[in-house]
């Protein structure tokens, strides 16, 4: 009976040909003013090249010093400490945690979890971060996601010394366009008072999907720029397409799109299999939970990822702590549940958006998501931005500390690559 009822799933031949004729069809609007956008930034291969070309260190050391001259002497200063060997290694670190035990320590790397730490808004605190690690032998993350509106850190020149820093530390870094969703792209939700209008959707109504597009092409071809975050069904599609096309884009999904059970996931991984290039590869980079996830659904969907091809490809990024305000119920605090994922599930990082609830609370200003949309300008006028540096360091502390506490249980992270 159960086998009957299995064999009822099998998708036809022919649903695939019906798909292929819409994709196919010159007279298709919805792929036209897709493929519309991609040919304004030239073919495939103009468009890698260009980006390769823009994410070379030394022209982005060249933009630095043309935008922000006083970030190259950290960036020199950055490389400097790399070269010399100033960041504990990981035998160190393991040393450091472990003592003698580490030398007969069977570290799972096969299932090393990637340090992730989110936001950081502002080049100098990356600075700040690299100095404390240097100074109490501590760690820089492996991954580091940024909030910040894009335009204005372009103009203050942020946006290309970070590109150049993540180049320096060996890390990875996602950036979020500005076609986010709260953007005014729709036009009758306002803030708290029309939350309810926000269930339905944030993200890019009508023609801010290729709104997304055209801007990702902007930033990929100019500044070298390949991962940035995806919030909303239709942008991942285009997203899936452009990848698709030979185009190498790369883009994590956000906690906000609400991937909270394995069939939603299995929804966006089926996906992501139709679209996948001949050699499996597949834009999809990153795979944020909602919060509510629970490690059974990890262990179910990692399954099925496996099958799909996507083990080595799709990370699941899992929210350990969040920003104290504005975003869930606190305590929020995942740490023990990785610390039982880790040692079975491959390919997980382990997100810290906010400082161990305890400290973070505690604060003058605990960090809070709303202060990932103020201005720059307002954030130093209000005297905020060493309240704003203060949490991010706590994100940073709190990283740190589950990279300790995966150390003790002999499991093993993937922290910034900053030894030359």
């Amino acid at each position: 009976m159960t086998q009957d009822l299995r064999n009822l799933l099998k998708i036809p031949h022919s649903r695939i040909d019906e798909i292929n004729a819409i994709l196919l069809n010159p007279e298709e609007r919805v792929i036209n003013d897709f493929l519309d956008v991609v040919a304004k930034y030239g073919t495939p291969e103009e468009i890698n090249a260009k980006a390769e070309e823009a994410r070379k260190l030394d022209n982005l050391l060249a933009k630095v010093k043309e935008t922000k001259p006083e970030y190259l002497d950290d960036l020199i200063w950055l490389e400097g400490q790399r070269d010399a060997g100033a960041f504990i290694t990981v035998d160190d670190y393991r040393n450091k945690v472990l003592g003698e035990k580490a030398a007969s320590t069977n570290f799972t790397d096969d299932f090393a979890v990637t340090l992730e730490v989110s936001a950081c808004q502002y080049f100098p605190w990356l600075i700040s971060a690299a100095k404390r690690s240097i100074n109490e032998g501590k760690l820089l993350p492996g991954r580091i996601i940024r909030v910040r509106m894009m335009k204005e850190q372009e103009e203050d020149g942020d946006l290309v010394a970070f590109a150049a820093a993540m180049q320096i530390i060996g890390a990875s870094y996602v950036e979020t366009l500005d076609t986010k969703g709260t953007d005014g792209s729709n036009i009758h939700l306002g803030g708290p008072d029309t939350i309810a209008g926000y269930f339905g959707g944030i993200g890019q109504p009508n023609d801010h999907a290729l709104m997304w597009l055209d801007e990702y092409l902007y930033y990929y071809t100019n500044y070298g720029l390949k991962q940035v975050l995806n919030i909303n069904p239709g942008t991942v599609f285009l997203g899936y397409m452009l990848h698709r096309l030979e185009i190498d884009n790369e883009f994590k999904i956000s906690v906000f799109m609400g991937n909270d059970n394995p069939y939603g996931a299995l929804w966006t991984l089926i996906g992501a299999k139709l679209f996948s290039r001949d050699d499996g590869t597949t834009p999809l980079i990153g795979f944020n939970w909602g919060n509510s996830v629970n490690n059974q659904s990890m262990e179910i969907t990692a399954q099925f990822r496996k099958s799909l091809g996507f083990e080595d490809i799709v990370r699941f990024e899992h929210h350990i702590t969040e920003c104290f305000k504005n975003i869930i119920i606190q305590p929020y605090n995942r740490r023990d549940e990785l610390l039982d994922l880790a040692d079975h599930v491959p390919n997980i990082s382990a997100k810290h958006e906010g400082g161990d609830p305890e400290i973070d609370g505690a604060r003058e200003h605990p960090s809070d998501i709303l202060d990932y949309f103020r201005d720059k300008a307002e954030v130093i006028e209000s005297g905020a931005w060493d309240d704003l540096e203060l949490n991010f360091m706590d994100k940073y502390e709190s990283t740190n500390k589950t990279a300790w506490q995966l150390t003790e249980r002999g499991l093993s992270f993937i922290a910034a690559d900053v030894h030359k």
